[in-house]
């Protein structure tokens, strides 16, 4: 089965529509294309990628269809679309006729409404995403779960896969808490939500170790299961913390506990599946 790297980002900066990309993230404040993650690809021996947008326009989705058209290994893209936009069914048919865009991602965690997923313009735009055979990507933190299953009980034709296990609040140690344990095991009772075990590392940060991200990555496990769980590396984010080595080889020692065959799943197989990635 191949291994799939489901989320990491491509950007050119000039480009100028990365409205967080300020000094705070200066470490990764620079071009990133295909030919900088290869080398990573090829030393770990994983066969493709799902490019993630990193900014909230269409033409950001257009600049990363063009990316992978000359790229095989990205097997698939997460654009964005204007969810409220009285024509999304229209800007959705436009971006969709390139079949390697696989879904959309709305950038919730900037969106102060935290309810804003709600919003009947949204969700009409959401029915449009399930309609047109694309899946969501949620980039959402813990305040948002619980809207979150809302949405997705309304809308159990729409795939959907939460990011970076929702970006648990586990600085300095922290336990993620009880509360995110129950919200993401209510989403987990429903067959169509995925969880992307990836991210974590920047959530945990400077002084994060594959046991410090154990208590998260074994909810998630548990209560997802191998073949509703993909891994990703949100490389170059990931640089802020620590390395793509670094991370290999911490995801190897959070699913040691699985058979070969589970952690082929999460290594490739759920992404494959989930996003309907094409073999090259």
């Amino acid at each position: 089965m191949d291994r799939i790297d489901a989320h990491q980002h491509f950007w050119r900066v000039e480009r100028g529509d990365y409205h967080w990309m300020d000094d705070s993230v200066a470490p990764i404040r620079r071009d990133i294309l295909p030919e900088d993650i290869l080398p990573l690809l090829v030393r770990h021996g994983i066969d493709g990628t799902v490019a993630v947008q990193a900014a909230a326009t269409e033409a950001e989705t257009r600049f990363l269809l063009a990316l992978a058209k000359d790229a095989p290994f990205v097997r698939g893209v997460v654009g964005w679309v204007d969810l409220e936009s009285a024509d999304v069914a229209n800007r959705l048919e436009d971006l969709a006729s390139d079949p390697k865009l696989k879904g959309v991602r709305p950038m919730l965690q900037d969106i102060d409404d935290t309810d804003w997923i709600a919003r009947p313009a949204v969700v009409q735009g959401l029915r449009a995403v399930a309609e047109r055979g694309l899946r969501l990507d949620t980039l959402v933190q813990p305040r948002h779960l619980r809207i979150l299953a809302q949405v997705a009980e309304g809308i159990p034709e729409l795939p959907l896969v939460i990011n970076h296990c929702a970006k648990p609040l586990i600085a300095g140690g922290v336990d993620p808490g009880d509360g995110w344990r129950a919200d993401m095991a209510r989403l987990a009772a429903l067959p169509q939500v995925m969880c992307k075990l990836s991210g974590l590392a920047n959530e945990a940060g400077q002084d994060w170790s594959a046991e410090r991200l154990r208590p998260v990555a074994d909810h998630v496990l548990q209560v997802f299961g191998p073949d509703r769980v993909m891994w990703g590396s949100d490389w170059p984010v990931l640089e802020m913390v620590g390395a793509y080595d670094g991370w290999v080889s911490a995801t190897g020692m959070l699913l040691s506990g699985l058979t070969p065959n589970e952690r082929a799943q999460v290594l490739g197989g759920t992404a494959i599946q989930f996003y309907g990635l094409a073999a090259v």
